[in-house]
Parts: structure tokens; sequence; C-alpha cells
């Protein structure tokens, strides 16, 4: 085993001996930024998979703020969470985090720079605010059956975590898996119920199924969940000494970044300048060598992890009728003389007939059919969706906006029909448009108009125009969502040709 530095053991008598006296606070961190493309046409750019409800009622969001409710009552949660999201994402995050009850803290990146630098702002946010804390640093998109276990190795990495040490979650593994990066093991230091908590002793890359085969016969290998227990300022320090193009990065980015009521905004330049890595190749990787400024600790968790990645994940954590068919979606599904299939319908009935191990996932817009074993390519299969329908990669027909929703009923030559809800109290930004014009007809509840100089409202079944190049604002000041029928027409009708000249939720 590589030559390391000297672990810190934790156990309850010296955490109570600790010189700072109290324990310190535990921070949950979500980093929610990922974009989900294998679970393409669900997941796209605009609203990714950690946003869908693909299990359950929750979205993968959701569910993942709810998993460390309720830690041992000797361990101190901070009640406001740290959640680091995209800037396209945030209206939605926010609001799905409003509708669980969680208090939060949003940090938002202007581009995606991977999760170090995600890891490394929301430290930052956690020492300005809070002089440090421990983090339970979690992806957005990954499953749990046991949460109690989940809890219970979280327990015991935040003792680890408490004296210096990073913590990583290694899942232990059923079966010679050849998608998961795998952690190797070094000495046994502690126990949990479902095993020893070890040294960590390296991660290694994706292997071959008979290399999988020899990790899982050795019982020194677990999959690398991506979860993370440490204190907020251990990380600043390892990422300072091992990626200090990130640190100083990230560090500027945040002491010139802004805040509003929702959200923190970091500053784009200098957030763009950092390298993007991962938080296993910035640090993790390379604890463990002979220049280890901290030791790495694995609590091993069997709980039913799973990271849905793919089709063929979400297939294996679903319920399942006695043929082994899964079905999932709003739509209905009917199996007849099928095996092994998996069917996600958004509105429509789906019926297979005679189907085996394939995946059938029907919205609006795309369809998609592929064998359950080939659904690691729908990645490659994106990429060449890209090059002649980006539309279909970026958004959905539903697009989802922080006043409510509209859904692109249809479009052809200069013309295109849209459904618009607004939700009681909203309103859309005061804008115009140099290419169409638009004919409203409201459909449910009131609407109070602007168009340029007027004021006026439209209730159910009356309608307005707006013609090309005038000011004008739709609001709903009632109680109820205002349903609206929009027809657009002109030259160009493409979501770009708007001109905001105000707005309550800070788009520009």
């Amino acid at each position: 085993m590589k030559e390391t530095v000297e672990l810190l053991e934790a156990d309850d008598e010296s955490r109570e001996s600790e010189s700072v006296g109290m324990p310190l606070m535990v921070h949950s961190v979500v980093l929610a930024g990922g974009s989900g493309t294998r679970l393409w046409p669900v997941s796209r750019q605009r609203r990714p998979k950690q946003l869908i409800p693909l299990v359950g009622e929750d979205s993968l969001l959701q569910s993942t703020v709810k998993r460390v409710d309720n830690l041992s009552s000797g361990i101190q949660v901070n009640q406001v969470l740290t959640v680091v999201c995209n800037e396209e994402h945030r209206f939605e995050t926010a609001e799905q985090l409003r509708v669980c009850g969680k208090p939060h803290r949003i940090i938002l990146e202007p581009s995606s720079r991977n999760t170090a630098p995600a890891l490394t702002v929301a430290a930052l946010s956690i020492v300005a605010r809070h002089g440090d804390g421990i983090m339970v640093v979690m992806p957005a998109d990954h499953s749990f059956d046991d949460i109690r276990s989940f809890q219970s190795a979280v327990e015991a990495g935040v003792a680890y975590a408490e004296k210096g040490n990073v913590v990583t979650l290694g899942v232990v593994p059923d079966r010679p898996e050849t998608g998961y990066g795998y952690i190797r093991l070094g000495l046994t230091i502690g126990s949990l119920n479902n095993g020893g908590i070890r040294q960590l002793d390296g991660f290694v890359e994706k292997p071959s199924f008979e290399v999988a085969q020899e990790y899982l016969d050795s019982g020194n290998y677990c999959w690398n969940s991506g979860i993370f227990i440490m204190c907020a300022s251990v990380w600043l320090r390892a990422i300072h000494h091992y990626h200090p193009e990130i640190s100083s990065a990230c560090d500027s980015a945040y002491k010139n970044g802004s805040s509003d009521r929702d959200f923190f905004r970091l500053e784009r330049e200098a957030f763009e300048s950092s390298p993007s890595d991962s938080i296993d190749y910035a640090v993790m990787e390379k604890l463990g060598c002979r220049d280890s400024i901290c030791a790495g600790v694995v609590v091993p968790i069997d709980a039913g992890w799973s990271d849905l990645g793919t089709w063929d994940a979400i297939w294996k954590i679903m319920n399942k009728d006695p043929q082994g068919n899964a079905s999932g979606g709003n739509g209905m599904v009917i199996f007849e003389g099928a095996s092994s299939t998996l069917v996600h319908s958004g509105d429509r009935l789906v019926a297979c007939v005679g189907t085996s191990d394939i995946v059938v996932v029907e919205t609006p817009d795309a369809i998609l059919v592929a064998n359950r074993s080939a659904v690691q390519d729908v990645k490659k299969l994106v990429e060449r969706i890209c090059d002649s329908h980006v539309e279909l990669t970026v958004n959905h027909r539903k697009v989802h906006r922080p006043w409510g929703y509209y859904d692109s009923i249809d479009k052809g030559e200069r013309f295109q029909v849209k459904r618009i809800v607004v939700n009681p109290g909203e309103a859309l930004s005061l804008q115009m448009h140099h290419h169409r014009a638009e004919h409203w007809i409201v459909v449910r509840g009131t609407a109070y108009v602007t168009r340029g100089e007027e004021r006026f409202t439209v209730s159910e079944n009356q309608s307005t125009y707006i013609p090309l190049g005038v000011v004008h604002r739709l609001e709903n000041p009632g109680r109820i969502p205002l349903e609206m029928i929009e027809v657009q027409s002109g030259s160009y009708l493409g979501e770009d040709d708007i001109v905001r000249l105000e707005d309550s939720y800070g788009r520009r």
C-alpha cells in the first residue's frame, strides 16, 4: 500500500475532548450541475435529470435534499442547504426546494466547470458564513433504497471528517460492474454494520469485465459513489495544495460574486478561468501519495445505491411485473407478451407486444427505442441529434419559467401556438419583439395586460392583440393559475427575439 499521512482516528471520546469545544456543524452540500445526457429525451440541457421525478413523486434533487434528515441527535445539522447549480436551472431548483420546505442558499455557476470547482465555492461559502463546518457532499442524481443505512454511513463519516480526514462513501459491490469507477481499500481502521471502515488506498478507472470480477472476488474494492464528507477548511487546504489554479479562480469568483434575494452569483470571468476537473481527479486520487496533506477514509455502504445514469439503471431499481417489465411517467402503458422491458410514457398510451430487453421513452416531441444493453450509447445519439436538431436536446416542448410554463402546441411557417400558464401573483417581463405579433386568448382566470400606454384586464373567453414592436407585459392578479392560448405570427419566432425592459426575476 502507498505511503500515507497519519490517519486521525475518530471516536466519541476524542470528539468530546476537542479543544475547539462543540463539534462542528454538518452542512448538506448538493451538487446539482449535471446534464444527464444518457437519459434523453426526458433529460435535456435546460431541464436535466435531477429536476425530474424519474422514480417516485419527488424529483431526484428533492430526494437528495431529504436524505440527511433525521441524523442522530448527537450531530448538529445546519438546516440551510448549500446547493450549487447552473444559472439556467436556478428558478426550478429554487421552486423544488421551496415545495419540499428546505431553506437553502443556491450558488449559481455561470457555466459548468465540473465538480471540483463546484465543491470549492460551496466550501468558501460555508467558511465565509460559519467559520468552518463538515460538508456532506452529494450529487443530486443518486438513489438509495435504504435511507437509514445511508444515514448510518454518514454518521460514521462525520466522526472521521471532524478529525481532519477526507471521507468517501464506498458502495459495496454486488456484481462485476464495468460502468463505475472503483476505490481500492487499505487497512481496516474501524467497523460499521455492513463492513470495515478502511483507509483509502486509491481510485481506479472503469475496468474490463474480467478485472471487475477480480475486484469483486478480492473484497478490497468498492464502487465510487461520488459522495464525500470533509471539513470545508480541509477541502480548501487540499485544493489549494493539489490544484492551486482551481483554488485561485474560485476564490476570486466567490469574493467578487453578488447576492440577490434568492441566489448567489459567482463572478463569471473568474469562475470560467478555472480548470474543469472532478473532485476525484483534482484531490481524491492524490490522497495516499507521498505528499498527502490529509488522509482518506472509506466508509462502506450497502443501501441499494444507484447513480441513475442510464435507462437500464432506472429499470433495475423500479418495481416490475412477473415478466420483468417496468413502467413510469404520466401516460398509460400496456404490455402483451413482453419481458424485461422499460417504458417511460410522458402522456400517450404506449403498448408493447412481444418486446424483450428494450427501453421505450415517449415525450411529446421525441421517442427513444433502445436495447437495454446499448443505453450507454444514448449519449452518442444525442451528439448526432445536436448536429441537425439541437433544440430537441436543449428544451422540452413544455418549458418551465419562473412565472409558470408554456407548452408549444403547434408550429408552422410564420406561426406558432403556445399554451401559457402563469402562476397566481406572477408576471412575465416587460418586453417587446422585433419580428412577431401575438394574439392572447384567456381560457381560465384573469389576465392583467400592459400594452404600450394601456392597462386593462382580459377575462375568460376574451382576447387581445399585441402588435409587433409594442412594449407589453402579462400578469396574473388572481388566486388561480391563469391559462391562455398565445398565437404568434411573424418572420421569426425564436425565443431570443425578446427584449426585456423590466424583469422581476433578474433575467436579461
